[in-house]
């Protein structure tokens, strides 16, 4: 699994019109999932991104978490993370989870992120979307679970 970690002073996306996921202050994680991700890549990109120490201490040093904070959450599936571009001019996706696989590791990636007892809002799987936000810093962190970078 693959994440993009912005911190934000405000995030919020729409489907159709309608915002169905929105946070203050926090973080937003646009997540994309392989076709050979297990729950177990969805488990430690969870518990990494609730413990990123990328917040500012009252000396104005990124020393604090999420967790520390009280930090939302906008989690938001982004297949376009696994494509390659590599070759050519066309990122090729053939290692992006198809739908039924990559949904129900979204699920799990969601419940982990949500045992942390913070704040989370969602985008909508397989939609459409328009994420809007505000990066606080900027302060912008790339995860990958197979620690690729």
């Amino acid at each position: 699994m693959r994440a993009v970690i912005q911190r934000v002073s405000r995030a919020q996306v729409t489907v159709a019109g309608r915002v169905v996921g929105s946070i203050g202050a926090g973080l937003t994680a646009l997540i994309g999932i392989s076709g050979d991700d297990t729950g177990k890549d969805a488990g430690y990109l969870a518990e990494k991104i609730v413990n990123l120490r990328i917040f500012d201490d009252d000396r104005g040093v990124m020393n604090l978490s999420a967790l520390e904070t009280g930090a939302g959450i906008l989690a938001v599936s982004q297949f376009t993370l696994c494509g390659d571009c590599r070759k050519g001019r066309r990122p090729s996706y053939a290692k992006a989870a198809p739908p039924q696989v990559a949904k129900p590791l979204w699920e799990l990636f969601l419940r982990e992120l949500s045992t942390s007892g913070l704040p989370v809002a969602t985008g909508e799987f397989q939609a459409m979307m328009a994420v809007e936000l505000v990066n606080d810093g900027p302060v912008t962190i790339l995860l990958d679970s197979t620690r690729l970078f």
